[in-house]
């Protein structure tokens, strides 16, 4: 591995001066730095991380604390979307990333001792149970903080317009002509308050009535329950016409529903999903959704950390809201009512 006492010798000065013009120095000249650091190029070199920590006081890198109920990790398509365009927006900043977890060798760690053990600058958290006091420890540290999909007080975050997504594909099932729509509804969290909450401002709005038995709840990607949700839809004596389902990964378990009745979508029962995941835009038919932004949520996030980081005595604590976009699909026919 190249040191800087290589390319002292080679560009014939001290050590001290090589540090100083590889780390920006004013008291080098423009010429000589520019020198030395064109050699460090062509040699190779790379600095050492601890050197530079110890310099910088940061490790440059961040922490990902991502923990779906459903333990389905990165197979999780929504937010594993998210976490590689926050990778890739960290990467090219010059930063690492870890995931972060409970478990290190044989001793059990909360998520900020963990933190603290792999010296991160910071972390982003995701799709978790935010109330858990382990959260909430690292969430009241000095450590910077950006959440997803979930708003802390006195702590950045990056969420979707859930508001906006369920009023626009509401909306538009209604324009459809559907006036019996069920939705079945995620479980308790900050996304699923401000999705139910804007269907039932939405439908007010539009005058539509929603009957108790239209609505069911269930967990996100979770198409056992979707499945069984969609069946008791079905089986009322005034079934709906169109279904809004939680995602569109458990949508697939309301399709299996309906296949399983000799059904077929959209000419005997018409659905939605959320999310606009690949498989939305790969079953037959195409699936009716809303399509969020998840480059941007990564990409937002992951500047925001840094900038926390970076620039901490600047960087407001703020919600980024990031919109999504309404996509027709095929799986919503379009009736004669008025």
């Amino acid at each position: 591995m190249v040191s800087m006492k290589d390319i002292a010798k080679k560009c014939g000065v001290s050590v001290a001066t090589v540090s100083k013009a590889l780390n920006g120095y004013s008291d080098i000249g423009a010429q000589r730095r520019a020198e030395i650091c064109k050699m460090a190029d062509e040699m190779g070199y790379l600095p050492n991380s601890s050197a530079r920590a110890l310099k910088t006081k940061r490790t440059y890198n961040l922490g990902i604390l991502f923990a779906d109920k459903a333990r389905s990790g990165l197979t999780h398509d929504y937010f594993a979307s998210i976490m590689e365009s926050f990778k890739v927006t960290a990467e090219a900043r010059g930063y690492d990333i870890t995931f972060t977890n409970c478990n290190q060798s044989s001793r059990r760690m909360s998520y900020y001792e963990h933190c603290r053990y792999r010296g991160l600058d910071g972390v982003v958290i995701a799709c978790i149970d935010f109330y858990t006091p382990e959260v909430q420890e690292l969430i009241n540290s000095s450590l910077p903080v950006v959440t997803i999909d979930h708003v802390f007080d006195g702590c950045s975050a990056v969420v979707s317009d859930n508001v906006k997504g369920m009023r626009e594909l509401l909306t538009y099932v209604y324009k459809q002509g559907h006036r019996k729509i069920a939705y079945i509804h995620g479980m308790e969290s900050s996304t699923t308050k401000a999705r139910l909450g804007s269907f039932y401002r939405t439908a007010e709005a539009l005058k539509l009535k929603i009957p108790e038995k239209y609505v069911r709840e269930a967990e996100y990607r979770d198409t056992q329950q979707t499945e069984i949700c969609t069946g008791q839809l079905l089986d009322l004596p005034d079934p709906p016409t169109c279904i809004l389902f939680p995602d569109d990964f458990s949508a697939l378990g309301g399709i299996n529903a309906i296949r399983a009745r000799g059904l077929k979508i959209p000419d005997d029962i018409s659905i939605a999903g959320y999310d606009g995941i690949t498989i939305s835009k790969v079953i037959d038919p195409k699936l009716t959704t809303i399509q969020q932004d998840t480059q941007t949520i990564g990409k937002r996030a992951a500047e925001e950390l840094i900038s926390l980081i970076e620039r901490p005595k600047i960087t407001l604590v703020e919600k980024l809201v990031v919109e999504g976009t309404l996509v027709e699909g095929a799986s919503v026919k379009k009736l004669n009512e008025a």
